[in-house]
């Protein structure tokens, strides 16, 4: 059984899940805990898109959440979202001025200014190290690749009380590189295989044409695009608020990875990537939400894919 209409509000279901254990404040907006049992629901649901996805033959590579700083700029990130970017910062001063940052910590004043900029970022999307990568090794074997990055923590700066909208979150990612054909064709089947994982679960799901949180007044123009040309398809399912939440994405980039970290297909040509991202929290915010709070409730079905006993 799900949980009552009182739980609704973002706010209120925040509440209800703390309340339960099942996550805990982190001291900052979008920074949480998450319990034993959350994330046995959300490891469960990884290892069950590895067996969805085992016969694609993809090859696991496995990143940290920080990427180096220059993969940013040269996909031109900062240009449609400086609003979400997240930048390490490190010191690197004297002794001196060791301690007098150490002292305006004690006393909670901005010690950030004796700080420097380091050379890297937090990670925006798990897909992000995979271009660079793939590329340094040379020219795509025919047919192309499929990469599977596994499931890792991501970053975009969003803080918010909505369980629903986390600043550190995980996202299980699948990333698919080749001739424009086989990627658009690699999108639309797993449009299709996620529906039907999700539907699994007990999920109220349902695919719609979307976009992503361009910035400013050229960001709606890239916004406008990318749902006129179906770029992005978002995987919706109702969690709380008034509005159903993306819980995985399908993105076709076309070339756009490619012609910045110099991707080609074996005869020359600037490959395609598509990639396939589902997010970790929200998955298991939506099977809460919907079977509710104690997942020895939950109905046969969700609980069979998932391998629960």
């Amino acid at each position: 059984m799900g949980l009552a209409p009182d739980a609704d509000a973002p706010e209120a279901f925040m509440d209800a899940l703390v309340e339960h254990g099942l996550l805990v404040p982190g001291g900052a907006a979008g920074i949480v805990g998450r319990s034993a049992v959350f994330e046995d629901i959300r490891e469960r649901f990884d290892a069950a898109v590895s067996r969805a996805a085992a016969g694609d033959g993809a090859e696991r590579m496995s990143f940290p959440p920080v990427l180096p700083r220059r993969y940013l700029e040269d996909t031109g990130y900062l240009h449609s979202f400086p609003h979400l970017a997240g930048t390490v910062f490190a010191f690197e001063g004297g002794e001196q001025q060791g301690i007098d940052m150490a002292s305006m910590a004690d006393r909670h004043e901005d010690w950030t200014a004796l700080q420097q900029a380091s050379d890297l970022v937090l990670t925006p999307a798990v897909c992000y190290a995979v271009y660079p990568a793939v590329a340094a090794r040379g020219p795509l074997p025919g047919g192309g690749v499929t990469i599977d990055p596994g499931g890792a923590f991501a970053f975009r700066h969003e803080p918010s009380g909505d369980p629903t909208r986390l600043r550190m979150f995980h996202m299980r990612e699948l990333v698919r590189i080749g001739a424009p054909d086989e990627v658009a064709a690699w999108r639309a089947g797993w449009c299709d295989r996620a529906l039907a994982l999700l539907q699994r679960l007990g999920l109220q799901v349902r695919a719609e044409v979307a976009n992503d949180p361009f910035f400013g007044r050229a960001g709606r123009m890239l916004a406008r695009a990318q749902r006129e040309q179906e770029l992005k398809l978002e995987l919706v399912v109702p969690i709380a608020g008034p509005r159903p939440t993306a819980v995985a994405s399908l993105n076709l980039h076309r070339e756009h990875f490619a012609a910045a970290h110099g991707l080609t297909l074996a005869d020359g040509r600037t490959a395609h990537t598509a990639c396939l991202g589902f997010g970790h929290e929200r998955i298991v915010l939506a099977l809460l939400r919907t079977h509710g709070l104690d997942p020895r409730g939950w109905p046969p079905g969700p609980r069979y894919e998932l391998e629960m006993a």
